[in-house]
């Protein structure tokens, strides 16, 4: 089912996706990467503030290349999410509302995931340069000195996904699998 989110978004609008869903994101969204995610889960650890208010946000797994001329950012495909899972838990807990990227997520991002109420999206990977046209807007806002890896803050229009874990626990890439074994 094909549905339009803008981000933020109450968690009600959350509830009502479901694994497959294809959803068009439109809103605020924040870049962060492996070494964000380290440097953020060191922030917390030491008892410090994010750079970032983390209630009800969206991540986007994302190192963009640099942007071209006449364009606001470069190539925008998705990272291996996986790669975020031994901090995504945390990030869950303080009220991240999703995540964007491509691939499966561990058990323990599974179980948070739908123990707090958020989705896991994916956007197709290959297809960045497609994918940075949703960005309108965007400026790097914390770990500058991370490169591509920074913090950035996004102003996307339509941005495509869909999603992968819902909130109650469907899975599309089990789903699909047994979908598939059906036929």
């Amino acid at each position: 089912m094909e549905k339009h989110l803008n981000i933020p978004c109450d968690r009600a609008e959350l509830r009502d996706l479901r694994a497959g869903d294809y959803v068009y994101l439109t809103g605020t969204i924040y870049t962060a990467r492996d070494a964000a995610h380290k440097r953020m889960y060191e922030t917390l650890e030491r008892g410090e503030e994010l750079p970032i208010d983390i209630d009800g946000a969206f991540i986007y797994y994302l190192g963009p290349t640099p942007a071209r001329d006449g364009m606001v950012i470069g190539s925008a495909g998705p990272t291996t999410s996986s790669r975020m899972d031994k901090y995504t838990p945390k990030l869950l807990s303080l009220g991240l509302a999703g995540m964007i990227g491509k691939g499966k997520r561990n058990e323990d991002v599974q179980k948070a995931v739908t123990g707090y109420g958020a989705v896991y999206m994916a956007a197709v990977g290959g297809a960045g340069a497609l994918l940075s046209k949703c960005i309108k807007e965007a400026e790097v806002i914390a770990y500058d000195d991370l490169g591509t890896e920074a913090i950035r803050r996004l102003r996307v229009e339509n941005l495509p996904v869909i999603v992968i874990l819902d909130s109650v626990g469907g899975n599309m890439y089990e789903s699909a699998v047994e979908e598939f074994l059906k036929s």
